[in-house]
């Protein structure tokens, strides 16, 4: 790739930055393709895209640029967004993968204060500092693929002093990389030891005390919520988004990943930014998703972890035209998987989605997930100059390859 600096471009009105002779898959367009173009340029002025289309097509007072990049035929899109993640936690359980290997079941693994008690108790004896520290390199590793944009969910403090550290924790990972953070409280989780079993006293915790201290400070950007029977039941669940809806704040839910509790319906029915998971979604629930607008956020790393058969609806989604994200849905105990290239060939493989599915689902898609369609996701003009430019011949090698990175650059905010 050369780069020209341009001497004529002197005016204050000039873009920060052009690149052209580009092969850009916009995201935009009809019929969800990943809508292409094929000799194409995209100008950035003051860290938004002020253009993305083809180079016949660039105004004039746009071709002038502090620097003119040639991206010599290499292909950009936007930047990758993971929509799912539980980032930020403490420790690790590979001894537990070891004693599934060897024939142990989760109760059993639990009863001996495995599971997510085991990260309940890492993370409250981390400070946030380590939290960081221990969270930063799984960061670095999707941001080395083109990571843009990324969630991060609460979860494993189950309290209010350490779901806050949490969150502050993830927030502060925004402050230490070039990266997009937006941070989702999932107090309803799974209960903590000092709970005594009492799951209704534990939600009345999350949605009296945690919930209104933690929005107070503004570190919730969504609320999320484990519908689930080793989770909350759908009225547990009901409680704390009516909690949201009163401060606000959109919702998520981890909906029908081991039995169908209709938590998909239930979160088309608070208009639910996604439902996750979904393999055991009826097409009623789907229909619900449909006509809420809930986005479906597929998770390809637990599934395959934890060894499930049952697949998430991939054809009632389709047919019913549910928009499709695809995410690592990062965390220590069923998918400590850090790579949004190797979640877009396991979305393939193994649910059959298609290589435009793929890529709209780790961009456009999880941008729609996470409420942030409107400012990143697609290559338009106004959006966030986010993307990434690839060392590939035909977009389908994003999705094709295994354990190779074709990343030649990622550019955050136009840098």
């Amino acid at each position: 790739m050369t780069r020209t600096p341009d001497t004529h471009a002197a005016a204050a009105s000039a873009p920060d930055r052009l690149w052209r002779n580009a092969r850009l898959a916009t995201m935009v367009g009809t019929a969800g393709g990943l809508g292409i173009v094929p000799n194409g340029a995209l100008a950035v002025r003051n860290g938004r895209i002020a253009y993305a289309g083809p180079q016949s097509g660039l105004p004039a007072d746009l071709r002038h640029a502090s620097e003119v990049i040639d991206c010599e035929g290499r292909w950009i899109t936007p930047g990758l967004i993971d929509c799912h993640t539980h980032l930020v936690h403490a420790g690790d359980r590979a001894r537990e993968f070891e004693l599934r290997l060897q024939g142990a079941s989760y109760e059993e693994i639990a009863r001996a204060g495995g599971g997510i008690a085991s990260s309940v108790t890492n993370l409250r004896a981390a400070s946030e500092d380590e939290l960081v520290r221990q969270a930063l390199p799984r960061l670095d590793a999707l941001i080395a693929e083109g990571l843009t944009t990324i969630e991060i969910k609460s979860g494993y403090g189950l309290a209010l002093e350490h779901e806050l550290k949490s969150l502050r924790a993830a927030r502060r990972l925004g402050l230490e990389r070039p990266v997009g953070v937006r941070t989702t409280f999932l107090g309803a989780h799974a209960l903590p030891p000092e709970a005594g079993g009492d799951a209704d006293a534990y939600i009345d915790s999350v949605v009296r005390q945690m919930l209104p201290a933690l929005a107070a400070q503004g570190l919730v950007d969504a609320v999320d919520g484990f519908c689930e029977g080793i989770g909350f039941s759908p009225a547990q669940i009901t409680r704390v988004f009516d909690a949201a809806a009163r401060l606000g704040m959109p919702v998520k839910l981890h909906a029908d990943q081991l039995s169908n509790l209709h938590g998909a319906a239930l979160a088309a029915r608070f208009g639910a930014l996604s439902a996750d998971h979904l393999e055991h979604t009826d097409e009623a629930g789907v229909m619900a998703m449909a006509a809420a607008g809930t986005v479906a956020v597929i998770l390809p790393g637990a599934y395959y972890f934890i060894r499930e058969t049952k697949q998430p609806p991939i054809e009632l989604l389709r047919r019913h035209r549910v928009p499709m994200a695809v995410s690592t849905d990062n965390n220590p105990g069923t998918s400590p998987l850090t790579s949004l290239l190797l979640t877009m060939n396991m979305a393939a493989t193994l649910f059959l989605m298609t290589v435009d599915e793929c890529i709209a689902g780790v961009t456009r898609e999880a941008a729609r997930a996470l409420g942030l369609l409107h400012e990143t996701g697609t290559l338009e003009a106004g959006k966030w100059a986010d993307f990434c430019l690839w060392n590939v011949e035909q977009p389908a090698e994003l999705v094709y390859r295994l354990g190779f990175n074709p990343l030649h650059t990622r550019i955050w905010r136009g840098q």
